[in-house]
């Protein structure tokens, strides 16, 4: 336990917001799970999260040292070194995934994978128990070195109608990114055709038909361009709206146009990734647009939504390019 004094920069503010701002690497989980569990007192009275404290009130905090200051215990899960919430209510989880986590288990890795961070969030929440009926599913993928926003669905009814809205063309996802060079126009729609290679995990664009080919169609819009400084390269930034969602199909096709993202070490360039320390690849699904033509059950009241959350390049030598 520790105990706190409201000093007068904190006077007439909402606890929570107090203990955030005392606490910075106080994972949020603990602390709706702390106001649940009426771990929190002023002056010696459970409170609850709106509470308004007042100058000289006496803080009484019922959270171990390590989770207060955000040092995680061994084998123990940290929602937030995976996600931030974009969206949430009853039926659907919206997050914002880091790079670098994986969503589903695979080959390679079987733990701290998106979907089981996401479980213990819930679980913090009281929404989730391993001997649940329904377990939290992701309704699409990213890959693991691609950012951005997952829905999640509470529900197999919010799953149901997910899955049906995606394949009608009434969830619309988009990306945006950073690649190699100038784009030759302001704004296109690329069409090609995408073998896949299970065998190397990677996949090939061709410009005409062959027989294992499916065709893929990516629009793109440039958002932006800078030339980079003391040398002959320059960036732009698209916002890219996939129109068939393929593997790996953002990242192949731009670069079979001469145009790869930047830190793409599969097909991107190696030296020009170096140049920009690029540790993971600048693509980041940004934005879902919820165009709902039909009825949509439970997930009725999100049509129109539009979420979008800023993407989060790694740049180590050039951080504040865009």
């Amino acid at each position: 336990m520790r105990t706190i004094t409201i000093t007068e920069d904190r006077a007439n503010k909402r606890i929570d917001k107090v203990l955030r701002e005392t606490f910075p690497r106080l994972p949020n989980g603990a602390l709706f799970k702390a106001f649940r569990k009426k771990d929190i007192k002023v002056n010696g009275i459970r409170v609850k999260e709106d509470h308004i404290v007042m100058l000289n009130d006496h803080v009484d905090i019922y959270i171990t040292d390590d989770i207060l200051d955000g040092i995680p215990k061994a084998g123990e899960f940290n929602y937030e070194m995976a996600f931030s919430v974009a969206y949430e209510d009853s039926n659907l989880l919206i997050v914002n995934k880091k790079q670098g986590i994986p969503v589903h288990p695979d080959r390679t890795q079987t733990e701290n994978t998106l979907i089981d961070f996401v479980k213990d969030y819930l679980k913090i929440k009281g929404e989730y128990k391993e001997n649940s009926d329904f377990t939290p599913s992701l309704c699409h993928r990213l890959d693991r070195n691609t950012g951005g926003l997952v829905m999640v669905a509470k529900n197999n009814a919010a799953l149901h109608m997910v899955l049906k809205k995606m394949k009608s063309g009434e969830i619309s996802k988009y990306y945006q990114c950073l690649v190699k060079g100038k784009m030759e126009k302001r704004e296109d729609i690329l069409t090609a055709y995408l073998e896949k290679d299970e065998r190397k995990s990677r996949v090939f664009i061709k410009d005409t038909k062959s027989r294992d080919g499916v065709e893929i169609v990516t629009g793109y819009k440039v958002l932006s361009y800078r030339k980079l400084a003391d040398t002959d390269e320059g960036i732009s930034s698209l916002e890219v709206e996939l129109y068939t969602g393929r593997t790996h199909q953002i990242r192949a096709h731009l670069a079979h146009i001469g145009h790869p993202v930047v830190g793409d070490g599969k097909y991107g360039i190696n030296s020009f990734n170096r140049l920009l320390g690029a540790k993971y690849q600048a693509l980041w699904a940004y934005k879902l647009k919820f165009d709902f033509s039909g009825d949509a059950g439970i997930l009725n009241y999100l049509r129109g939504r539009v979420i979008q959350v800023q993407p989060e390049y790694k740049l180590a030598k050039y951080p504040s390019i865009f």
